[in-house]
């Protein structure tokens, strides 16, 4: 996650702001951290003054991170009793938030009921599916939310899958709208998973970047160093670095790396031409997304497009491709 923080000489600030959100994302003005403690206390020991006088939290903290995650799906999406188990990966908010709005924005959806938060707009017959989904679920948990949306997670690991069930289970509105599948072959992603005769609007995808754990463990090291520097400290080197955002196995690293995941999901992706409208998937390195359109548009696409997400100085994308 990338936090920008607005210098300012009011020592009272209480908002760290995000910058470069999407239009229709709800933390586009930052996090009300008073806010955000009052309806979920358990957040209030890791809510501190930061160097430059605004509140915020320890973003290498792995435990004030997950609680961090946990309030704002209490606050902003109505979704009660989320956690993850120790050392799965732990989402952004506001960036998962921000794929799902352009998502929609891809379908020409509007804003939906989801719990309330936009009443009289609920878009049920939207069908999105989450290509491993993980023990977080966030994808479907906010599309649900927001847009109303229809939602199927996959993923080949059983215990994430047991996680996300609990969860949904805490939460009443979520039955009727996000269901769970089992990919039972590491080899697949839409085989197993999409069904004879089922359509879906929509499959997104965030993919595991990194090639081996050492690779993953790094780039941790890398995003730590970083977070210190923004706190006013040169160096935070550490003997064993810790996945502040957490991650197991496939869901941050694979064998060839995101380059050849993404490349087995586009090759299949074309086996399901007429069953989804828009497949897309997360691309972390800009090198990656070349070579992909090439094989997209050899495989027979009649439309390509890389959609830019911007937050703070991080930019990140999302490459969508349809057969239809």
């Amino acid at each position: 996650m990338t936090v920008n923080t607005r210098h300012r000489s009011n020592k009272s600030q209480t908002r760290t702001v995000l910058k470069g959100l999407h239009p229709r994302n709800l933390h586009n003005q930052g996090y009300d951290f008073p806010a955000l403690v009052k309806s979920h206390p358990a957040l209030a020991p890791h809510v501190k003054p930061n160097a430059y006088g605004d509140l915020s939290i320890d973003f290498a903290d792995p435990l004030a991170v997950k609680t961090l995650n946990a309030a704002l799906l209490n606050r902003y999406y109505n979704i009660v009793g989320w956690d993850i188990p120790e050392g799965a990966l732990c989402p952004p908010i506001p960036g998962r938030a921000d794929y799902i709005h352009y998502m929609a924005d891809l379908l020409g959806a509007e804003p939906g009921l989801g719990s309330g938060l936009n009443p009289g707009l609920e878009q049920p017959s939207i069908k999105l599916l989450d290509i491993g989904t993980g023990a977080n679920g966030i994808y479907p948990l906010l599309a649900c939310q927001i847009y109303g949306w229809q939602c199927v997670g996959s993923d080949i690991n059983t215990q994430s899958l047991e996680n996300v069930t609990r969860i949904i289970a805490k939460n009443p509105t979520l039955k009727d709208r996000f269901t769970l599948r089992r990919q039972p072959d590491k080899n697949h992603m839409f085989e197993g998973i999409i069904q004879a005769g089922e359509f879906f609007d929509v499959s997104v995808c965030n993919p595991p970047f990194h090639a081996s754990l050492d690779d993953a463990l790094k780039g941790s090291q890398l995003k730590i160093n970083n977070l210190a520097r923004s706190r006013g400290v040169q160096n935070a080197t550490a003997e064993s670095p810790t996945l502040n955002f957490g991650g197991l196995g496939a869901e941050l690293w694979c064998k060839g790396g995101e380059q050849l995941f993404l490349k087995k999901l586009v090759r299949e992706s074309q086996m399901y031409s007429t069953q989804c409208r828009w497949f897309t998937s997360l691309v972390s390195k800009a090198d990656t997304v070349k070579p992909l359109k090439k094989l997209i548009s050899k495989l027979g696409a009649v439309d390509i497009r890389e959609i830019e997400m911007k937050q703070g100085n991080k930019i990140t994308r999302v490459l969508a491709w349809t057969f239809i």
